[in-house]
């Protein structure tokens, strides 16, 4: 499998606007009905990626702790689906369902929301304050597929943490790592 690191993203830049369709549901969605009142995580995910297959049951453990804080979670796969069919918007809503996502997974067939926030890798963390800016883009902790670490979305989790107690951003945001979004 491939590595990707996350590209940067620096702490305090607005998070840019996107309308997607959210697979689950058929409807399309923005970031200002889709934002949380207290903070917002967008995840660039997809369906096959074995660095996400790895993650996935965490991000639905995480999102379900943080959603009732006024937190809210989004979710946008960028990879080309001709290319990648697993990846294709059906299948997305399969996995969404399968997994009990408890939050919205977007599509974003043209990529030009991936573009936007410069994502490079899937799994991408992205963490905003209640004005959207940025205060995290990291992994979401130091497991991988076959190192033998316990997945338990550390790094994530403190990010959050530090939004809900007023805190600053965290001073050491290591890059997320995974598999390089899949360009048209």
């Amino acid at each position: 499998m491939a590595r990707t690191e996350s590209n940067s993203f620096e702490n305090g830049t607005l998070a840019p606007e996107f309308s997607l369709e959210d697979v689950v549901t058929g409807k399309t969605m923005n970031l200002q009905q889709l934002k949380g009142k207290n903070g917002t995580v967008i995840m660039f995910i997809c369906n096959h990626c074995p660095f996400v297959v790895h993650v996935n049951k965490q991000l639905v453990e995480i999102a379900n702790n943080y959603l009732k804080k006024g937190i809210s979670f989004i979710a946008i796969s960028s990879n080309d689906a001709k290319a990648y069919p697993q990846d294709r918007p059906e299948l997305m809503k399969q996995v969404a369902a399968n997994l009990k996502y408890p939050f919205p997974y977007l599509y974003d067939e043209t990529q030009e929301v991936a573009k936007a926030y410069d994502a490079a890798c899937t799994p991408d963390f992205y963490v905003f304050n209640a004005d959207l800016k940025a205060t995290y883009h990291g992994q979401l902790d130091n497991s991988r597929p076959e190192n033998g670490i316990t997945v338990n979305g550390e790094d994530l989790r403190k990010a959050i943490d530090a939004i809900l107690n007023n805190e600053p951003p965290l001073e050491n945001q290591k890059p997320s790592l995974g598999c390089n979004i899949k360009w048209k």
